[in-house]
């Protein structure tokens, strides 16, 4: 499309900076099938660019007080195969692949603090939420544990 002449072009720009340009007129009947082919390619890869960028999540992180007043009565699970119930005295109910064990959780420092005992995931982190989706952040690990908190459900 280098050299063709374009006798109507509109462009705008979005939100996210993308500017996408809408041929108009008879230049799109010069187009070859490929090139029609391309251009729609493109423009869907644009479409689809524009709603992950705006499906993107801006997370908060959670003071302590904050935590202690969204986690009581509440599940943390990944919604397959793990689920963690944080009771309001404290008690935390783990469910991992039909595996049920007790732990205890607590708040300090603005982190949640978990008691897991012999089971993995143990230790303090900062809760980042967005909506009903939770990252957990420690210093251990550069990569969150990504989960989402729910009212507790049967089974995993």
């Amino acid at each position: 499309m280098g050299d063709l002449t374009l006798e109507k072009a509109r462009s705008r720009v979005n939100a996210f900076g993308i500017a996408s340009v809408v041929i108009i007129g008879p230049a799109m009947k010069m187009m070859t099938k490929n090139q029609m082919t391309a251009a729609m390619i493109a423009m869907l890869g644009a479409i689809a660019f524009e709603r992950n960028a705006a499906a993107e999540q801006k997370f908060q992180k959670l003071t302590g007080a904050q935590i202690q007043a969204k986690f009581p009565g509440m599940e943390l699970t990944d919604e397959a195969h793990w689920g963690e119930v944080f009771e309001r005295n404290g008690t935390l109910t783990i469910t991992s692949m039909g595996h049920k064990s007790v732990g205890k959780w607590r708040t300090q420092k603005d982190q949640l603090c978990l008691d897991t005992g012999k089971e993995p995931g143990g230790g303090c982190y900062e809760v980042w939420v967005s909506g009903k989706n939770v990252e957990l952040r420690n210093q251990a690990s550069s990569v969150p544990l990504e989960a989402v908190l729910q009212k507790p459900t049967d089974g995993r």
